[in-house]
Formats: structure tokens, C-alpha cells, sequence
């Protein structure tokens, strides 16, 4: 492993000790799930199930932190049968969906959600005109039930239609009282007072955590990051993941390790969970 920052091994070396005591937050696409064309197919890695098995049995708790709505993430990373594997071992897997809007674990087995924002149902009776204009008519539009998504990975050109769209996107989101959250091209409009940070720092209080990890790949999971810095200002253990890419670097000077895409992450998580349970004896 080679890490980033001069600090990361002995960073890396704490979480290990306290590791029986850490909670581990990572996000789906990008970390769990190579990032594709169409969000419908992003399927977990090979490996993802049973990494997330080993890495659970050296952890206080593991939680899935998306964008993505609960029940798809769920479907997507098959995480009711790696939930079923956990029970049996005495652990729980946590997933918070819509950057932690919605709840669900493999113990109670149930989505638990909000009402859509005010004002999203007017924003996307008015985004196909507003795409339209911008020439961005063949965008894939996702509905996501609490946040609508655009994607312009599709189109011929789609990092300049991002870029044209993203003002256009914003102005009109804040017309209707809802936040924009941009990503690897694509526009996430959504209600405000959400985000990952604050979803890592709850899940981590709910569990009664100590050490922070976080594994991330995106602009929506800056947050998380900062998050997790914050914890480890406040004298707690604390590594901080990028799943690294071309298109996103913003998240490379946040971070302590960067590895390659989803093989890289979970083989990272595969090497944590057998120096945790080395150092368990």
C-alpha cells in the first residue's frame, strides 16, 4: 500500500488496533460498483459480498452511505444475501440511501423514508424543456422518488454539456427550494439539509464508534470526508479512501490512500480486515 499523506501509515496502523471499535462508511458506485452508462446496470463488484462479509467480522459496523434510493442499492449489491451471511455471524449491515434520507439494515429488513421534497414534482414537469434549450434533450433522466438525476455520460459530449447545464440546473432547483449535487456527469437535484457527512456522523454515534473510516469516489462524498476529518480532529482514528478515477479528483487531497476504482478498494478492505484480525489475535 502506498499512502498519500506522511501521516497515513501510523493513520492506517491506528484504525488497525481499534478496529473492533471502528465504524466504516463507503459509498456504492464508484467503490462497491464500477461506474457504467446506464446507473440501471451497475451491478456490485465479484467480490463486494464477500469482502463486505470479512470486513464486517473485524468492524463495530458497516454502513453502505449512496445517493442511489435505498431499495435500488439494495437490489443492485445484493445486500439482502450479504445482509443474511452477517445475521447469522452476529453482525448487522447498514445502508442509508439519498445521501441518508433513507434507512435500512439487515436486521429490521425495511426502507424507511421521507415524502418527496416540495417543489420537486414542479422542477420535473419543467426539466424537459429546460434540457431542451440547453441541447441536452437525450440526457437520461433518472427519477430517484426523493431527487430526480441528469446524466450527460450518454451524450456526445458530455463533459461540456455538464458544464452547460450544472448553472441552468441550479438557478431552477433553487426556484423550488431544492439543492443541486453534482457528481461524475451527472446533476443530482434534490432537497437541501441532507448529506453524506452528517449521515457518517450519525450512523457512527448510533453505533457507539471510536475509529472513522470512509471510502468514496465523488463529489457528493466531500462531506463525508470532512466528516471523517473531524472525528479524527476530535483525537479519534480516522483513514479516509478515495476509489480513484480520471474524471473525479477532487476528493485525492482530501484523502489519505488513493486506489484503483473498485478492485482497488476492496482489495484495500480485504488487507484491513486480515491485519485487524492478525492484530485480535
Amino acid at each position: 500500500m502506498e499512502f498519500r499523506t506522511p501521516e497515513g501509515q501510523q493513520r492506517y496502523d491506528d484504525l488497525v488496533a481499534d478496529a473492533s471499535r471502528t465504524v466504516v462508511g463507503l459509498d456504492f458506485d464508484g467503490v462497491l460498483a464500477p461506474i457504467v452508462e446506464d446507473p440501471a446496470k451497475a451491478t456490485i463488484h465479484p467480490d463486494g459480498p464477500r469482502t463486505l462479509v470479512a470486513l464486517a467480522a473485524q468492524v463495530r459496523g458497516v454502513a453502505v452511505i449512496t445517493g442511489r434510493p435505498a431499495r435500488q442499492a439494495i437490489a443492485l449489491g445484493h445486500l439482502d444475501e450479504v445482509g443474511e451471511e452477517l445475521t447469522e455471524q452476529g453482525r448487522v449491515l447498514h445502508l442509508l440511501g439519498q445521501y441518508g434520507n433513507e434507512r435500512w439494515s439487515s436486521v429490521e429488513r425495511r426502507v424507511i423514508s421521507p415524502r418527496p421534497p416540495r417543489g420537486l414534482s414542479r422542477f420535473m414537469s419543467e426539466l424537459p424543456v429546460l434540457l431542451r434549450r440547453n441541447d441536452a434533450g437525450e440526457a437520461f433522466v433518472e427519477e430517484k422518488g426523493l431527487a430526480v438525476a441528469v446524466h450527460t455520460r450518454r451524450l456526445p459530449d458530455p463533459t461540456g454539456t455538464f458544464e452547460r447545464l450544472l448553472p441552468v440546473l441550479t438557478e431552477a432547483a433553487a426556484e423550488h427550494g431544492l439543492g443541486v449535487e453534482p457528481g461524475r456527469m451527472v446533476i443530482e437535484v434534490r432537497a437541501p439539509g441532507m448529506d453524506k457527512g452528517q449521515a457518517l456522523r450519525s450512523i457512527h454515534t448510533e453505533l457507539d464508534g471510536h475509529g472513522v473510516m470512509f471510502a468514496g469516489d465523488d463529489l457528493g462524498d466531500v462531506e463525508a470526508f470532512r466528516a471523517g476529518r473531524a472525528l479524527r480532529d476530535e483525537g479519534r482514528p480516522g483513514l479516509l479512501v478515495c476509489s480513484g478515477s480520471e474524471e473525479q479528483v477532487a476528493l485525492v487531497e482530501l484523502s489519505d490512500i488513493v486506489v484503483d476504482g473498485p478492485e482497488g478498494v476492496l482489495a484495500f478492505f480485504r488487507q484491513f480486515a486480515r491485519d485487524a484480525a492478525a492484530a485480535a489475535g
